[in-house]
């Protein structure tokens, strides 16, 4: 059974497609940083995704958003569920080519059946007609049913003028952002440190 369990747990963690190795025992909570231990802890327990709720992670680039991101996807792969890991521009992108293809039916089911889907660096490019509706669908299908993990260097309140188009960015957000966690990250670059060190 530890056997099945363990390739089970590789396998997942192999089809998350994580960038980095991250875990929950390794997150730093320096004072600096604005991330409530306690509050952390409650999430990594993943009682958020029984209750089909989002998280949205902010803050400058460098500050951790990805690592934390990824380390609750650890979590979750380690918990047995099927979670994804994606850039929102590679995301979006692959959603583009996969209209071309005829495949974006298929893609869009892939993405709804996964328990926890992460999407990283949102927003840092301007959404066109594709990416909205690409972005309203993903949401669209997942609302109430599974959870979603969204990280940005960019501030929840601006998200509306990059996602633009009104109505959608009304329904997108209304989705997203009424059954989410916050976490919003202070403090200077992490990558800054590591580079000193090496």
């Amino acid at each position: 059974w530890e056997d099945r369990q363990g390739k089970k747990i590789s396998r997942l963690l192999n089809h998350a497609s994580f960038r980095q190795k991250a875990t929950i025992a390794d997150v730093g909570y320096s004072e600096n940083r604005n991330l409530d231990k306690n509050m952390f802890n409650r999430l990594s327990t993943l009682d958020f995704m029984k209750k089909k709720e989002n998280i949205i992670i902010t803050g400058a680039s460098g500050v951790g958003k990805s690592y934390l991101a990824q380390a609750l996807g650890n979590q979750a792969c380690m918990m047995g569920y099927k979670t994804l890991y994606y850039n929102t521009a590679r995301l979006l992108a692959r959603l583009k080519l996969s209209k071309v293809d005829g495949t974006y039916i298929k893609e869009l089911a892939k993405l709804e059946k996964t328990d926890l889907l992460i999407i990283d660096d949102f927003g840092l490019q301007a959404f066109d007609n594709h990416a909205r509706e690409a972005l309203m669908d993903i949401i669209d299908d997942r609302f109430n049913k599974t959870s979603t993990i969204v990280s940005s260097q960019i501030p929840v309140s601006v998200w509306y003028d990059i996602i633009g188009e009104g109505t959608i960015a009304d329904a997108i957000l209304d989705r997203l952002v009424n059954s989410s966690h916050r976490i919003d990250l202070k403090g200077e670059s992490l990558r800054k440190g590591i580079l000193k060190n090496e």
